[in-house]
């Protein structure tokens, strides 16, 4: 534990939601959620708009429906959340060198390390600046935890949402933690919590009167000691700046089981080729190749490969994931897909070629031919495989007008997609800047003067112009 709170905690509120709001001038003060919009869709964020109506993350969005029908459901937009994403990281960055990123939307940051802070008074003064270049540099808010430790600092954000800033004090954390629930601590899910429940500990003073022994015998030595240390506010943890990636993995839930199997292998490919464009953004390749399939009945399927060598090439992620295929038993049904990589390393041009060759060499010895790979057309959510094109067209013409994504016409400019069916695509026209919500057209969804197109800024800022001070040399 340090003796001074400068250890600090940035949550951005109701991230997801709360872009698509400063997006769109209409959807301002109004609940919105936005995760999957299908049958089994489940919400990523809800405003806060929409918590009022009892709504909240994964759940699911047949539900959410329920509780609030008239609430704007949209389809999330990563390319926007990303961009905001690394403007609220570079001012973290100029706090201290030492920032660790935990999603999109939250990271600790270690004031000591960058001299933004040293005391109370001057962490609170960083905590709130930070607050405001935020708020000017994204058009956005985030919650502000502070604290000697990591723990403490997370628990202090979550206590000042939305949109405010919290300092523990050194020296007040048992008493801050006793009446809390079990569940705020780390590593505290759901089962834990029933069974320390049952043994008559629902709040942390009750972790803290049973003490350590007690818990070392209820759930096991390395876990009941470091829960009594995290109840009396101990947490040595240090902020890390880097963590290292351990798996790169995509997976979708499909609205309505597959039973096709070349749709199931339509879809494992376009799965390995999102997984190995992650792969590739992470600056990795991997060896050991993933599938994973959730059947009708919900039981869960995992195989894997492990190849020669590591890898980034999407022809030999696309090909192993269709041998793993193989030896999966599908005509059930099949409601969820997944592929992924683990074993990974710093990437290398080598890793590029290296088993494609050999698969090639393989190949010719055999006669075989590879399919091309898949050509990305711009416009379209996700890469296809044009391994069954006609059996995916369908999937790609409902998917092609995403409900929230950006649209732009050639004559009547920016603007949004609020809904799409029926071969019609109704657009409300309005920017991030515009001054009233804009006005509603409606158009064939293949009219050739509307086109999908990437995301405005939120914030118009001179590019000259940059917010918030530096932390001292």
């Amino acid at each position: 534990m340090r003796p001074a709170p400068t250890v600090l905690h940035l949550d951005m509120d109701a991230f997801f939601a709360a872009a698509e709001q400063a997006a769109k001038p209409s959807l301002r003060g109004k609940p919105v959620v936005v995760g999957g919009l299908g049958p089994r869709g489940v919400v990523a964020t809800a405003s806060y708009e929409a918590r009022r109506f009892g709504i909240h993350s994964a759940m699911p969005m047949a539900q959410a429906r329920r509780l609030a029908p008239n609430a704007a459901y949209l389809v999330p937009r990563f390319a926007l959340y990303r961009t905001v994403s690394e403007q609220v990281m570079e001012l973290l960055g100029r706090l201290s060198p030492l920032v660790e990123p935990l999603s999109l939307d939250e990271a600790f940051v270690d004031l000591e390390a960058g001299g933004s802070a040293a005391d109370a008074a001057s962490a609170r003064a960083t905590g709130e600046r930070l607050r405001r270049d935020i708020r000017t540099v994204t058009g956005l808010t985030g919650s502000v935890g502070l604290a000697g430790s990591k723990m403490l600092a997370k628990i202090a954000s979550e206590q000042a949402k939305p949109d405010g800033l919290v300092l523990i004090e050194p020296g007040t954390e048992r008493e801050l933690l006793g009446p809390m629930t079990v569940r705020t601590l780390p590593g505290v899910g759901p089962a834990t919590g029933e069974h320390l429940r049952r043994a008559g500990m629902t709040t942390i003073a009750d972790l803290t009167e049973a003490g350590e022994d007690e818990l070392v015998r209820l759930v096991g030595k390395a876990h009941g000691t470091s829960l009594y240390r995290m109840a009396s506010g101990h947490d040595d943890r240090p902020v890390v700046a880097e963590r290292e990636t351990k798996s790169v993995s995509v997976e979708d839930t499909f609205d309505v089981d597959l039973h096709d199997r070349v749709r199931v292998r339509t879809e494992v490919e376009r799965l390995a080729e999102r997984c190995v464009r992650r792969l590739r953004e992470s600056g990795h390749s991997g060896r050991t190749i993933v599938l994973k399939v959730r059947r009708y009945d919900f039981s869960t399927l995992t195989r894997s490969e492990t190849l020669r060598g590591p890898t980034d090439d999407p022809g030999v992620v696309r090909e192993a994931a269709g041998r793993l295929l193989e030896s999966l038993d599908t005509t059930g049904g099949v409601r969820l897909l997944g592929v992924g990589v683990t074993g990974l390393t710093d990437y290398t041009q080598e890793d590029l070629f290296a088993q494609a060759a050999a698969d090639a060499e393989a190949a010719g010895a055999t006669g075989a031919v590879d399919e091309p790979d898949p050509v990305v057309v711009p416009g379209e959510p996700e890469p296809r495989s044009d391994t069954d094109a006609v059996a995916v067209a369908e999937e790609v013409a409902e998917r092609h007008w995403p409900a929230g994504h950006d649209v732009r016409h050639a004559e009547f400019g920016a603007g949004w997609v609020q809904g799409s069916g029926v071969g019609r695509v109704t657009v409300r026209f309005e920017e991030p800047t515009s001054a009233v919500p804009g006005r509603v057209r409606t158009f064939r969804t293949d009219d050739p003067d509307l086109e999908l197109s990437e995301p405005l800024p939120l914030v118009a800022v001179p590019p000259d112009e940059k917010a918030g001070p530096r932390a001292p040399a």
